[in-house]
């Protein structure tokens, strides 16, 4: 099963508890932390690490496990198979709802998705969808593994008539089934989605406490 968790990390804003935390990740991670000027940088660079594992500390899971991270805002997403058995495509995205961007939607959507958008009748509506697609698609491009180097108008993505996401286009090179479960935790007004080759996703976010 995909199981996903998301925490805040506006307590590792405090420098001792950062530093308590930095001290238990590996030494590529703490390069990486190291790097970023801003110290809500580093409290996302070093809370998607714990949250992580966390996580395969929860299921025991082998660190070959299958798992992808994101972050916005003051929360750390993580998504991860517990299977281990098999080949799994993985991908996670988590945004905070801000002012919808036009502009991005008419460069880089495609035009079916930016029409959609533009259809909306209030800009709070255009920005839930906006940041609904920019979730979705960015989940696919990070469970082909190329992330950004896949552009956001290679693959097109639309709803059911329930609402539910697929792929109406993809490229040649990812032909296999993909498949999209988007989360909503209450009182965090954050997009996330998850993508995967796999379906089998778990139904709720654990909402964890770092």
């Amino acid at each position: 099963m995909i199981r996903t968790w998301i925490a805040d990390v506006t307590g590792l804003l405090e420098k001792e508890k950062y530093l308590q935390y930095y001290k238990k990740i590996p030494d590529f991670r703490k390069d990486k932390a190291n790097k970023i000027l801003y110290q809500e940088g580093k409290a996302l660079s070093v809370g998607v690490w714990i949250l992580y594992e966390k996580m395969r500390a929860a299921y025991g899971i082998s660190e070959h496990a299958i798992f992808n991270l994101s972050h916005s805002g003051n929360y750390v997403l993580c998504s991860l198979d517990d299977s281990e058995k098999r080949e799994i495509f993985l991908g996670c995205d988590l945004e905070k709802v801000k002012q919808v961007r036009m502009d991005v939607a008419n460069r880089f959507f495609c035009e079916s998705e930016f029409q959609k958008i533009v259809q909306q009748d209030t800009e709070e509506r255009k920005a839930e969808l906006f940041y609904r697609y920019w979730v979705l698609k960015e989940s696919f491009m990070k469970a082909t593994r190329l992330g950004m180097k896949l552009g956001l108008d290679q693959f097109e993505i639309t709803f059911s008539e329930e609402g539910e996401p697929y792929l109406l286009r993809q490229p040649k090179k990812f032909p296999q089934k993909y498949y999209f479960k988007e989360y909503e935790v209450e009182g965090i007004p954050y997009k996330i989605a998850v993508c995967s080759n796999d379906c089998d996703f778990s139904e709720l976010v654990e909402k964890i406490k770092l």
